[in-house]
């Protein structure tokens, strides 16, 4: 059974959400009802499935920030798929369209490491880059208190020490989760901070260390030069860390989300992404766009602003999230 066959039963059936299902229906309701309008809005004109209708559904998945890429291919194999089933009525051909899609994210997702990778001795180190502003703070103080939550010994590092704003803000997470941070005066040399932060990991046997780092993409080569010398420092300390290096995306800019996470990986390797405010985003489609163009796995999802709404991502939840109310249920 397919990704879609096992959704239009699980909607049909009447079967009770999990509570994480809950999360991805709740969170995901603004790409959900945003993507539901635009199809809709597709089909106010409807009258024939001709070449000026394709033409106008690979605007509408431009608009909903799969990326251009991505809208053509999905395009042409809409066309082949509408023509494969004989789709005439606007409800046969809406079905079709979300039955592909739902697939099309079914299988891009296939064979993708989602997890978050642990070190099997030792402190695990997770690095967090990614441009100011993205929510990589937030998302370090939220997975710290899970971490914590799940008896972890957890230390914080504040390694964009080139705002001020920053080393306060992950210092009020280590007050908030009672988490200890290692931070320097601002200005500090970042590597230094890092260098303290893991050390002081080994010496004092903490689980995990999460990083924080600067975030100024306009200062592109100082930043990927800063970003290589504190994996050279952390390496040292640990061969086998950074675990994890999390890009961490605003999903409310869309496209531009997309273009920041093309730069950071031609310059530095990244294990997965982060994508935050997924909840306040009519642009869920930034998922696929992600894994087709730069085919890094997504690994966590902010779903909304309270601590356990950041989640570990799970594929077949976020399309459950995106589709639900849109696949026809059975009868």
């Amino acid at each position: 059974m397919g990704l879609f066959d096992s959704l239009k039963k699980a909607f049909g059936g009447g079967q009770q959400e999990t509570a994480e299902e809950e999360k991805y229906d709740a969170g995901l309701e603004k790409s959900r009802s945003t993507f539901g309008e635009k199809l809709n809005a597709l089909f106010a004109n409807f009258r024939t499935v001709d070449e000026d209708f394709f033409d106008d559904l690979e605007e509408m998945l431009i608009g909903a920030d799969v990326g251009f890429e991505t809208a053509e291919k999905l395009t042409d194999e809409l066309r082949d798929e509408v023509k494969l089933k004989n789709a005439k009525s606007k409800d046969e051909v809406s079905q079709v369209i979300v039955q592909k899609l739902v697939d099309i994210y079914g299988e891009a997702g296939e064979g993708e490491d989602n997890s978050l990778h642990y070190a099997e001795s030792g402190p695990t180190v997770f690095l967090f880059v990614g441009v100011n502003g993205a929510g990589k703070t937030t998302t370090i103080g939220k997975l710290a208190h899970q971490l914590q939550q799940d008896g972890k010994k957890v230390l914080l590092a504040a390694g964009d020490t080139f705002r001020a704003g920053a080393i306060q803000q992950l210092q009020e997470w280590g007050k908030r989760d009672e988490v200890p941070v290692v931070a320097t005066e601002p200005g500090g040399d970042p590597a230094a901070v890092v260098f303290d932060a893991v050390k002081r990991a080994k010496d004092e046997n903490f689980d995990v260390l999460l990083v924080d780092t600067a975030g100024r993409l306009q200062n592109k080569v100082n930043l990927m030069k800063e970003l290589d010398k504190i994996k050279r420092v952390i390496v040292r300390e640990l061969p086998d860390a950074p675990q994890e290096v999390l890009l961490v995306l605003d999903a409310t800019t869309g496209q531009n989300a997309l273009s920041q996470a093309k730069e950071f990986n031609q310059t530095t390797k990244i294990s997965g992404i982060v994508l935050t405010k997924l909840d306040g985003s009519g642009k869920g489609g930034i998922v696929l766009a992600i894994r087709n163009s730069l085919h890094v796995p997504v690994k966590l999802v902010g779903l909304g602003e309270k601590m356990d709404d950041l989640q570990v991502f799970d594929p077949n939840k976020f399309v459950y999230g995106l589709f639900k109310g849109l696949i026809k249920e059975e009868n």
